[in-house]
């Protein structure tokens, strides 16, 4: 229960933050995010980029894609926004074509190894089903065991009045046959 508490917390919680989890699915920025790793993006200024920054970022099609910044371009777009050029540190050749500021999501500032692996699996068939699958049964048994644990302790509780019940009628019937019983003869207090 604890792992499944943590890697939702890893996966999704993070957003609560600001943060962003994005699974690396190409070997193009080793060594410093290796093929399999969960990077965490946060929103940055992108007046506070500079060369050198690895970026995320959204290219054609909704791919997103993390680089690092080779040169910043002042004038890139129509209205004085900011581009960048970029390339993967493991790639020979900058990309061909430079970001727009405005395609930005954000900077990585940690990642975790192999974590990717298990974002990309449950983002996808048949991932995905299998854990919302999984979340069911835990939630279903999470229930279950808390029926138990009230059934229990039901049944505990009623026990004890039952069993406190008993004793008080059987105080009462004590009680109750004290007064009915004649006084004991007194014989100490003779006269003589």
């Amino acid at each position: 229960m604890v792992v499944v508490i943590a890697c939702a917390i890893a996966l999704v919680g993070v957003k609560i933050f600001g943060i962003s989890p994005y699974a690396v699915l190409s070997g193009s920025m080793k060594p410093t995010y290796h093929v399999g790793s969960l990077i965490y993006v946060t929103k940055v200024d992108t007046d506070d980029l500079k060369v050198g920054d690895p970026i995320t970022y959204v290219i054609d099609g909704g791919t997103v894609v993390t680089h690092r910044i080779v040169e910043v371009i002042p004038d890139y777009g129509e209205n004085g926004e900011r581009g960048f050029k970029t390339k993967g540190d493991a790639n020979k050749t900058e990309d061909g074509t430079p970001v727009h500021e405005n395609n930005v999501i954000g900077k990585p500032i940690f990642s975790i190894p192999l974590l990717g692996f298990v974002a990309f699996f449950i983002q996808n068939p048949p991932g995905n089903f299998l854990a919302i699958g999984f979340c069911v049964v835990i939630a279903i048994l999470t229930i279950a065991s808390g029926f138990e644990t009230g059934a229990a302790a039901a049944a505990t509780t009623a026990a004890a009045v039952a069993e406190a019940a008993e004793n008080a009628e059987a105080a009462d019937a004590d009680r109750n046959e004290e007064k009915n019983d004649p006084p004991p003869e007194d014989t100490q207090n003779t006269v003589e």
